[in-house]
């Protein structure tokens, strides 16, 4: 008969990450975590204060997983590495998206990611009004892309098509421009709603170069 690992703060941390891959972090309790661990719910106090200090620590574990870019390279390369990794953990971990931002009591992960986002820009020559603009701005469109990916109703460009034609059976006429953009981009082979994010970060870092080197000049 095969003995459960020793009962540790990361092994319930990664424990709960996966309950909540599974069902969501809504469903997830202090009994049900303790249930898939095979011990009274007690006993997770022992190593967990409560439930939001579970949520701290899931969440660093989610952070955990992102690249960090790297400062003194280029930045938008480095910057450009760090948001893919973000949005593919993040879609690894979906629960995770209405969290990463919300925690009061951040851990050791989720504070060294945030600092090296920070040493990247500013050792970049952006000012800490810019650096803060810019990082405000990036995630803003990470989350919401992410958001967007794990709500579509399909996902793969098979499914795609298939919604979009469904969605247009007996309306194009009166919806010529939203025909045309299903008919010669969506239903496309190949098409993946995900590739929207490279170009949408592109735009954006584009700009806060614009900005960075116009700040750069007035010093």
């Amino acid at each position: 008969m095969s003995r459960r690992p020793p009962l540790t703060r990361e092994v319930v941390f990664r424990t709960a990450v996966t309950l909540a891959d599974e069902a969501g972090a809504a469903s997830l309790t202090m009994r049900a975590l303790a249930r898939e661990l095979g011990v009274e719910a007690m006993s997770l106090y022992h190593h967990v204060a409560n439930k939001d200090a579970l949520l701290d620590g899931m969440v660093d574990l989610v952070f955990a997983e992102i690249a960090l870019p790297v400062a003194g390279q280029d930045w938008r390369t480095e910057i450009r590495r760090r948001c893919e990794s973000a949005r593919e953990v993040l879609l690894r971990h979906p629960w995770a998206i209405g969290f990463v931002e919300s925690r009061t009591g951040p851990s050791p992960a989720t504070l060294r990611h945030h600092e090296a986002v920070l040493a990247c820009l500013r050792q970049a020559g952006f000012s800490v009004r810019l650096a803060a603009h810019a990082f405000a701005l990036i995630d803003a469109q990470l989350f919401g892309q992410v958001v967007q990916e794990v709500n579509l109703p399909f996902s793969d460009s098979q499914g795609a098509a298939e919604v979009a034609d469904e969605m247009l059976i007996g309306a194009a006429p009166d919806l010529p421009y939203l025909t045309e953009l299903a008919v010669e981009h969506v239903m496309k082979p190949g098409y993946a709603f995900g590739d929207e994010y490279a170009y949408g970060l592109d735009l954006i870092l584009d700009a806060l170069e614009q900005r960075r080197l116009r700040d750069v000049g007035d010093r």
